[in-house]
């Protein structure tokens, strides 16, 4: 066997390792559509159990997230929000004005760990492509929604 057919099967193997520990550490978790969640964010309700996130502008969130306080997001990435009510109904009209404007409507979503355990909420356009990753008792990471959430509909 030459050099090169070593070096090319010692490559591919440690790919397929890789791969496979990833694929195998089955920690990762998964929005659920809930209409249960739409009637809440739409309602405007706060739950005081939840520690609420926000990506994107401050005013229209690409996404915003409720997360039950006894979790830990590992992220710098989501700006955590002290609301009430009040700012609850501001940010979700202003990202209902936003989805308007492109002709896309706002979905809610149970955040669940990778047990199938509901550990927050969601609110945003649907089609997103995001990571919840639990890295830890009671720990988890989110990826945040990319920055053209509202990009108009093909």
């Amino acid at each position: 066997m030459s050099i090169q057919i070593i070096v090319i099967l010692c490559i591919s193997l440690l790919a397929i390792i890789v791969i496979g520990t990833r694929i195998a550490d089955g920690r990762y978790g998964r929005l659920q559509a809930s209409e249960t969640v739409l009637e809440s964010y739409t309602s405007f309700r706060v739950d005081p159990d939840k520690n609420y996130y926000t990506s994107g502008s401050d005013a229209y969130p690409n996404a915003l997230m409720g997360i039950y306080k006894d979790w830990s997001l590992e992220s710098d990435l989501w700006k955590k929000r002290n609301l009430i009510d009040s700012g609850m109904q501001e940010l979700v009209l202003n990202m209902q004005q936003k989805a308007a404007e492109k002709m896309l409507f706002l979905h809610g979503f149970d955040v669940l760990d990778n047990r199938g355990g509901k550990i927050g909420d969601w609110y945003s356009v649907s089609g997103l492509h995001i990571i919840i990753k639990v890295s830890g008792e009671k720990r988890v990471s989110i990826t945040t929604p990319p920055l053209d959430t509202y990009r108009e509909s093909a």
